[in-house]
């Protein structure tokens, strides 16, 4: 029989780091000796790219529900066509956001209600979770600044209210579990590499532990 898989999502707010942090973290893992499936939500297969396209583009007007099953329906398809096989033939999966993302965009954003979010999510996950979550928590400010040096083209989420943002943000802090951990989103891209590594490697020492110094 395989090893288990190892299932680690990164999330934040926009302009927070993940992607910054996301292909460091892979590379970081190649280093010693695993090599993970890096997908994006949304996106990460052909149908799920088209969804995340539609509910994305600042052209298009979309309703809060319509909003949600659009994310919904790219997740079940990355879930079921590549996170789940990988998990199941013991690899390690790393994701730029999950169900996290719903909760805190769909519901404290948008003010859907948990008894339509939750069966959803479920419906499109079987149930799935992460092992771990790392919260790369940041000041709205200094993520919007962020998106700007860069130069990134606004999406429909990233042209939404402060207040709105100001929900998502204030989500993101409250969230506390098993295999949540929270990262200060402002560290230097080194210390932030090395303080996720580190939590990665508690979680999993004998797959990372011994080969990686």
């Amino acid at each position: 029989m395989n090893a288990p898989g190892l299932f680690v999502v990164l999330e934040g707010s926009e302009g927070s780091g993940k992607s910054t942090l996301l292909h460091p973290l892979a590379a970081r893992m190649r280093e010693a000796g695993t090599d993970p499936v890096v997908v994006r939500e949304p996106g990460g297969t052909r149908a799920a790219e088209i969804a995340r396209h539609a509910v994305l583009d600042p052209g298009h007007t979309v309703g809060p529900v319509s909003e949600l099953f659009f994310f919904l329906a790219a997740r079940a398809d990355v879930v079921a066509r590549v996170i789940r096989p990988a998990l199941s033939e013991g690899r390690v999966v790393v994701s730029d956001r999950y169900t996290l993302s719903t909760e805190a965009y769909q519901m404290a954003g948008r003010g859907l209600p948990a008894e339509l979010v939750f069966p959803a999510l479920r419906a499109a996950t079987g149930g799935l979770a992460p092992d771990l979550t790392l919260i790369l928590d940041i000041p709205r400010e200094i993520g919007l600044q962020r998106q700007v040096a860069a130069g990134k083209r606004m999406d429909r989420l990233d042209q939404e209210s402060a207040a709105f943002h100001n929900r998502v943000i204030d989500f993101y802090g409250s969230v506390r579990g098993e295999g949540v951990h929270h990262l200060d989103g402002c560290l230097p891209p080194d210390r932030l590499l090395q303080a996720a590594w580190d939590i990665i490697v508690e979680r999993d020492a004998e797959r990372f532990g011994a080969r990686s110094g």
